[in-house]
């Protein structure tokens, strides 16, 4: 006899009615024969996303990029700070490439477009459940190419900002939710090395936090998910 195994989601939409049809949406799913989808949660703004992620632990969180108080992208940034560990699938009426881009960097596991759902939530949750990539076909290419202009643009910010590659790598594991202890074992230097990287890099970056930093470094395109 099969153990049914349940997927639990939590919904981030400032919008009620959406919210209430992708629940009826999901309702009609069936991924396999061992398991199920069930919504623990429901939030429509940053602050309450936050907060019921860190007490229910959800296994999927479908996120707007449009929320009432603080965007979609920053939400994502301060899920990695709570060190959430579940998958984040986002789904938006933005299709350009800027808006998919900025939402993998900062970790979401895919991209659906909200006027496809029908078509597309089924495979995109399937497809994240396997801790692949999903994005929609037709934006591939566009996506990519986002990646490659980011990265030469990188290397040219960073010269501009005169960043050294440690500070760099010290950025990289900030935006993974890293503590200062776990970065300090990562780069097998001293808690006192990261923080004084840290300072660095806040006032190369004119901010005076982790979450700032994250996201100037963002808005930069410094760093890649």
């Amino acid at each position: 006899m099969n153990v049914i195994k349940t997927l639990s989601i939590l919904l981030v939409d400032d919008e009620s009615r959406f919210r209430q049809g992708l629940k009826t949406l999901l309702s009609f799913y069936d991924i396999n024969d061992s398991l199920s989808l069930e919504v623990v949660g429901e939030a429509e703004t940053q602050k309450e996303a936050l907060n019921i992620a860190a007490q229910l632990s959800p296994d999927l969180i479908l996120l707007d990029l449009e929320l009432a108080g603080g965007d979609g992208i920053t939400t994502l940034v301060k899920l990695k700070e709570i060190s959430y560990a579940g998958k984040v699938l986002v789904l938006s009426g933005h299709q350009e490439d800027d808006w998919i881009f900025r939402a993998m960097q900062v970790g979401a596991a895919g991209y659906v477009f909200k006027t496809r759902l029908a078509t597309q939530l089924f495979d995109a949750i399937n497809t994240v459940l396997k801790s692949e990539v999903y994005l929609p076909a037709e934006v591939a290419s566009g996506f990519f190419r986002s990646f490659q202009t980011s990265s030469d643009s990188c290397l040219q910010i960073r010269r501009q900002l005169h960043l050294t590659e440690r500070e760099q790598e010290v950025l990289n594991w900030l935006t993974q939710g890293a503590s200062n202890e776990e970065i300090a074992k990562q780069l097998y230097v001293t808690v006192a090395t990261v923080k004084a990287h840290l300072t660095s890099i806040f006032e190369k970056l004119e901010v005076t936090s982790r979450t700032q930093a994250i996201v100037a470094a963002l808005k930069l395109g410094l760093i890649h998910a």
